[in-house]
């Protein structure tokens, strides 16, 4: 739900798509049943610049559409690599709960790769930004995961979506997640919604604000 980038390749080295994905690793949810947050992903284009690109604790870049990874002491550094996983999103681990964005990287043909194969694997970067605002973090309004202490309002279609906590941002919240458990009994009595987390503790105790 967050940001702006900028193209940042320091050498010609291979161009890989990726894809903002300010929405993924959550989906929609019904209020009173599930509850989440979803977003569309622009996609953008991005070079590489270490053995492997976007590897832990590399940096990117950022502008209005593409993103470039670039040396963490660079002045364009703005994000950086907390978590990395190949393959699809929605078929590998769950980013860090406070990832305040995610890079999803689809190019599968560069010229120059990891291994000298011809091809960069598909994949996914888990992005915290170097500086606030931090949108992943509780109550942050944002973030590809909703966790406990981020607020929610209705969208209309039994629908809800993250909004800040703060009431800074477009909508004002509704319900606050205020605990994480296995199953809906566990949830206190105060619970008023039931919100979608994943992992292993996969259902919000939602409660009215």
């Amino acid at each position: 739900m967050r940001g702006t980038y900028s193209v940042g390749a320091v050498c010609a080295l291979p161009v890989l798509l990726v894809a903002l994905l300010t929405g993924c690793q959550r989906g929609t949810g019904s209020a009173g049943e599930d509850g989440s947050v979803g977003n569309p992903a622009p996609s953008a284009s991005s070079a590489g610049y270490g053995a492997q690109f976007l590897a832990v604790d590399e940096c990117s870049s950022f502008g209005t559409t593409s993103f470039g990874e670039v040396p963490c002491t660079s002045e364009r550094a703005a994000a950086r690599v907390i978590a990395r996983y190949d393959g699809a999103v929605g078929d590998g681990p769950l980013c860090p709960a406070t990832t305040d964005f995610v890079l999803h990287i689809s190019e599968q043909h560069p010229s120059r790769d990891e291994d000298g194969d011809g091809a960069v694997p598909q994949g996914y970067a888990c992005m915290r930004n170097l500086e606030p605002p931090h949108p992943g973090d509780p109550g942050g309004g944002g973030g590809p995961r909703t966790i406990v202490g981020d607020c929610v309002y209705g969208s209309g279609g039994g629908q809800v979506r993250e909004t800040a906590c703060d009431g800074s941002g477009p909508h004002k919240p509704q319900y606050k997640v205020t605990a994480a458990v296995a199953d809906r009994p566990q949830c206190p009595d105060s619970t008023s919604l039931y919100v979608q987390l994943g992992g292993a503790e996969p259902v919000g105790c939602a409660r009215r604000v």
